[in-house]
Formats: structure tokens, sequence, C-alpha cells
């Protein structure tokens, strides 16, 4: 039985006993205790729930005692929490239960079609460390949904339509001519570069065949920077697309059936202000001279994403993009296709030594995503991005990535992977069978084993929490905090020991689901989990 079996079990028990329904019973949740308590879970639900029921929150815990059995040791604890005790029994059935596949799917997301889109960085140079922070984001939690049981879709979205495009052609174009990019334009080293590959009929061409080609060569760095990163989008969606298939007046349309586009002033205006509390104020759709805004063509997107077949849409946007928020949240509502959401992530600082570099992608004076992989490597830079939450500044440290030692965290969490493989490696050696029984009933935990046991139960909670916050900076703590438990079980207790194959027997069982969980939990991070280092 894993964690949210049990814990739907003893809610229902508790559901009867207190003559409640599911509103009632909504905060109802297990929970690991902190270090200091001697117990396996806590639930807290007696304090959330003395007003609800009129009662001390003490009281409350009693009578839930009561109601859950003492299968699981249930002891009371003031202010109001009721403390569980698990089983020998449990712990092993538990820990098998993890080597199911599909043993993290929990039902709320069952059904769900969640498209998200992220980096979506524009051709308009090399991607650079935002859009690493973005790609791990939002690629990690694409893993995390797809193993609680969601149906995702990632997608790229390619703005190569509209005035910074065509301003990356007259950039190239002047590289091209021997000039200097026009006031506005790109002066990064990469177009000349592009420049000195251009044919020598791009002599004749059109600023738009600047551009095309510009656009078509970033958007070929832009593929191989994410396959190098370990990022494979579904779809890569050009705006141009978009165009084409006549979106933008679909989404004008859709938008004046619902009342909420109105004409004034020779423009079409989205009446947000009135009508939705999301924004503040009317947005332009189509200007006086008939142009659509920027604007209008992302709500077309937004409804074509709805129109194929999902039913939550997921964006994540760089910090400088955070005032768009409200605009775009009040259209997806007007349209009432299904939920939306945006996850804002914010800068990225890189730290050399002492000194913080300072980065400017339109001056070209910036380290692109590729430098810094080339020079740390694809796992460093995937947990290191991974492990802040989005709302937070991260520093990155190049000097702590590149370390082979137990100061860098993804080196720490590897090794504890690549260290139990060579205890099987060596068991073997020693003919020993990694897979051989041993009696249960018999086996003796000690607090170091219970510990290990413990972690290893609660991933399950902890990806539950990831996609709750939408964040996968939860998993890179876990991870973390288990390998601190292999380490601390490791140095106090041998493993292999000849003399008491009981013993050796149950030790490998317990490793190998440490193994198994190290290497669960970095795949959905997007690193590697080595055997050897």
């Amino acid at each position: 039985m894993k964690i949210s079996t049990l814990e739907t079990e003893l809610k229902d028990r508790a559901k009867a006993a207190f003559s409640l329904d599911d509103a009632g019973m909504a905060g109802f949740s297990l929970s690991a205790p902190p270090p200091h308590v001697k117990a396996d879970a806590c639930i807290a639900w007696p304090i959330s729930s003395a007003k609800l029921l009129k009662k001390a929150p003490l009281q409350i815990a009693g009578e839930l005692k009561d109601a859950l059995g003492e299968e699981f040791g249930a002891q009371t604890v003031p202010p109001g929490f009721v403390n569980l005790n698990f089983t020998s029994a449990f712990l092993f059935a538990a820990l098998k239960e993890l080597e199911k596949p599909g043993c993290y799917a929990r039902p709320e997301y069952a059904g769900e079609k969640i498209n998200l889109e992220f980096v979506s960085a524009n051709p308009t140079g090399p991607m650079h460390l935002a859009s690493g922070r973005g790609a791990t984001l939002g690629d990690s939690l694409a893993r995390i949904w797809k193993e609680l049981g969601a149906e995702v879709a990632t997608e790229f979205y390619v703005n190569n339509v509209g005035r910074q495009v065509e301003k990356l052609g007259l950039s190239l174009k002047a590289r091209f001519e021997g000039k200097e990019p026009p006031e506005g334009g790109y002066q990064g080293d990469y177009l000349k570069d592009l420049s000195a590959g251009l044919p020598k009929e791009a002599a004749g061409w059109t600023d738009a065949q600047f551009s095309d080609y510009a656009v078509a060569e970033m958007l070929k760095l832009h593929k191989a920077d994410m396959a190098a990163f370990g990022v494979k989008f579904d779809r890569w969606f050009l705006e141009s697309e978009l165009h084409q298939a006549g979106g933008p007046a679909k989404a004008l349309a859709t938008l004046r059936e619902r009342g909420m586009a109105y004409d004034k002033e020779g423009a079409v205006w989205f009446g947000s202000s009135t009508e939705l509390e999301s924004d503040d104020k009317d947005r332009v759709l189509v200007k006086a001279d008939g142009r659509n805004t920027y604007f209008l063509n992302d709500i077309a997107y937004h409804l074509n994403k709805f129109s194929r077949g999902f039913n939550r849409l997921v964006d994540i946007w760089g910090a400088d993009h955070h005032g768009y928020v409200p605009r775009m949240e009040a259209a997806v509502k007007a349209l009432g296709s299904g939920a939306f959401r945006v996850i804002i992530h914010q800068q990225v600082a890189l730290l050399r030594g002492k000194e913080v570099v300072k980065m400017s992608k339109r001056a070209g004076d910036f380290i692109s995503l590729k430098e810094l992989v080339d020079d740390v490597g694809v796992d460093a830079c995937r947990f290191f991005f991974a492990s802040r939450g989005p709302n937070t500044h991260l520093t990155f440290d190049v000097e702590l990535a590149k370390k082979k030692s137990n100061e860098n965290p993804v080196y720490y969490v590897q090794y504890v992977h690549a260290r139990i493989t060579s205890i099987f490696d060596n068991a073997a050696a020693k003919g020993v069978d990694p897979a051989a029984g041993f009696d249960e009933a018999k086996a003796v935990i000690n607090k170091e084993e219970r510990a290990l046991m413990l972690k290893l139960l609660w991933l399950e909670k902890t990806l539950a929490d990831c996609a709750r916050d939408q964040s996968p900076h939860h998993l890179t703590t876990y991870l973390t905090e288990l390998a601190a438990s292999f380490h601390s079980f490791y140095d106090q207790h041998k493993v292999l020991d000849p003399e008491n194959r009981e013993v050796t027997a149950y030790r490998l069982f317990l490793l190998k689901s440490v193994k198994g969980v190290i290497a669960r939990g970095l795949a959905l991070l997007g690193v590697s989990a080595p055997d050897r280092m």
C-alpha cells in the first residue's frame, strides 16, 4: 500500500466517524513529521477542522485516533496532531509498490490534457541562461505530470512574424554588407558568423529573405541547443502557421460573439476592464491602421491550443513578461474554453568565482546556454536550475557546479546511484545473489534503515507537491535528503555480510529500492544516474 492509498483509506474512516462530506475532509492529509518527532506520519487535520466541528483540536484528535483503529499505532499529540507508526509489514509492502509501473499515478490527474508551452525564445539570437532555466522548469514539470498520470504535450512557440524578426533580418543584411546593424538592431557576434555563411546571391535578396534566412538558422540553433539539453518538444509551432490558418480572425470573431470586443476610434478593443477582474483596462486588438496587435495574435494562439483538445494550458514565461499576465488571463477567461495558468520564472545570475557576470542579449555581451553546458555539463545545469522555485532569483555558481565532491549537490545525489551499483557488482563478485529472498517477519529494522524506508515512501508526496506548486525544486531537495539518509546508513552499517545472508539479502533489497528511486527522481529532472563516477 502506498502513502496516497493509505491516506484515502484513513480519510474514509474519518469521514464516516465524523459524518462529514468531501468538503469537510478537504484538509485531511498525511505528511512527514519534522525530524524531532518520533513518528512515521502525522495528521494535522484536527487543528484545521476545529472551527467546523466546534470542538477542541485535541478532542478531535482523540476521536480521530479511535476512528483510525490500532493497526497504525495512532497517538495524539498536543495541540491536536495524530501521529502514526507503520509496521514492518507495511513498510516492506510499500517498498515493493515502488517497483510497479505507474505507481505514482494519482486519480486527480486522470483525464488531464495539458498543453505546456515553455522557452519560446524569439529566434533573434542564441539561447541564454534564462532559456535554460525555463527549459528545465518546463521539461521537468512535463515529466512529473506524466508520472502522476496526466497527458502532457510540450510546445515551443516560434515568433517568426513581426517587427523583431524584421530587425533581425536588417541586422544580418548590414553585417553581410560590412556595415553596423541599424539602431535598435542586434549587435551579437553570432550575426557575423551567420553572415559569413550566406551565399553570394544574398547580395540580391530582399529584406524579407534576410529575415527568413536568419530565423531558419536561429531555429536550427535553438533546436540543437534544446536537444543537447535533453529537451524534446512535441511541437515547434510557428506563428506563421497561425496566420495562414486565419487564427487571429477566428479569435476576433469568438470575442465578438461573447461580447468582449468592440469598435472605437477606428480600432478594435478587448473589453476586459468592466467584465473581467483579471485586467485593469481595455486593450487594443486591431489598430486603426488595420494591423493586429501581438495581443490578438497571442489570444488566437491560445484558442488554437484549446481547439486541439487540451483542457488545461500552462505557459512558462520569463520575468520580463510579468506585466503581460493579467491581460492574457482575462483573454483566456473570455474565450471560456478551459483552465489557464502562467508560471513566471526569474532571471539567472552567473557567478564565476566571486564575480557576477553581467549579460545583455541585444548587445551581444552574454553567456549562451551552450557555453554553460559545455563548461559544467547538462546534469549540473539542470539540477542547479531546478533547485530553486521559479519565483526565486537564481545565482548559478559555476565553480561549485564543476566540483567532483559532495559539496556539489548533483554529484552528491548521483554518487549514491554509483555507490549502490558498485555494491551490487561486489555482491556478484562474491557470489551473493542480489535477488535472494529473506524472512521479512524476522528482519530487525534499525534507525537508519527505517529513515531510508520512510524517505522512499514520501517521493509520491514530493511529486504531488511539485505539481501543486508547479516547480521541481521540491524534488531536488528530496533527492538531496534521500542521499543524506543513504550516507548515514552506509557509514554505520555493513551491507555485504557473508556470515549473515538474511541481513545481506534484506539490505540489498533496501538498496535496490534506494537506487530505483534515485534513478527515477533524477530522470524526472532530466539528469542522468551514472553507474560509475
